[in-house]
């Protein structure tokens, strides 16, 4: 499991009820992994960060590069199926990074798991390359945004996400998200 290194300040305490499984996704600099470590923090749950179950392979390619094709992404994607379904066997809280930019990976790792909740870190193209000119040692080179925003494809309103502006800070996101998951659940309580 990921151990990010950053200081931030941590938002308050949330009234989540039920264990929660996390899939935080976006393009590559949109913020998935400050935002999934702070989440996972303020929950007190297991942190994954997607891109560590990539392949070697992957990664070697991406760092060159090359984009990855949908065939050189199937065994990342059950990789990352297989954490997910771990989680929710175990009824544990889990928050995993996923950039699942396209509608075809989404229904590989979310599927039909009603537990699991899709939140989308929504930014514009020039905050988000200038984000990721800014970063250092990162294996996704800035080459890659264009093909990265080509390919997104934004969640539809049947795969329920959670949509959040990246332009905020880290910390307000996160407080945005954890309120929405707690209406959620709440409404979910709530007698028909």
């Amino acid at each position: 499991m990921s151990q990010a290194s950053h200081d931030w300040s941590m938002p308050d305490a949330c009234a989540i009820a039920r264990p929660v499984i996390i899939v935080v996704m976006g393009v590559s600099g949109s913020g998935k992994t400050t935002v999934s470590a702070m989440l996972a923090a303020t929950l007190g749950c297991p942190f994954q960060e997607g891109d560590e179950l990539h392949p070697p392979g992957n990664v070697e390619r991406m760092a060159h590069g090359i984009a990855l094709t949908d065939a050189d992404r199937m065994p990342w994607l059950r990789r990352i199926v297989a954490e997910i379904d771990g989680w929710r066997a175990r009824g544990e809280s889990g928050v995993l990074t996923c950039s699942a930019l396209k509608r075809s990976y989404r229904d590989v790792i979310i599927g039909d798991r009603a537990d699991v909740t899709l939140v989308y870190l929504k930014g514009a193209y020039d905050l988000i390359r200038r984000r990721m000119a800014a970063r250092h040692e990162h294996f996704m080179p800035l080459s890659l945004l264009d093909s990265q925003f080509a390919t997104l494809q934004e969640p539809a309103p049947d795969e329920h996400p959670i949509t959040v502006d990246v332009g905020g800070a880290p910390a307000d996101i996160v407080r945005s998200i954890l309120r929405r998951i707690e209406e959620r659940q709440g409404a979910a309580r709530r007698p028909i």
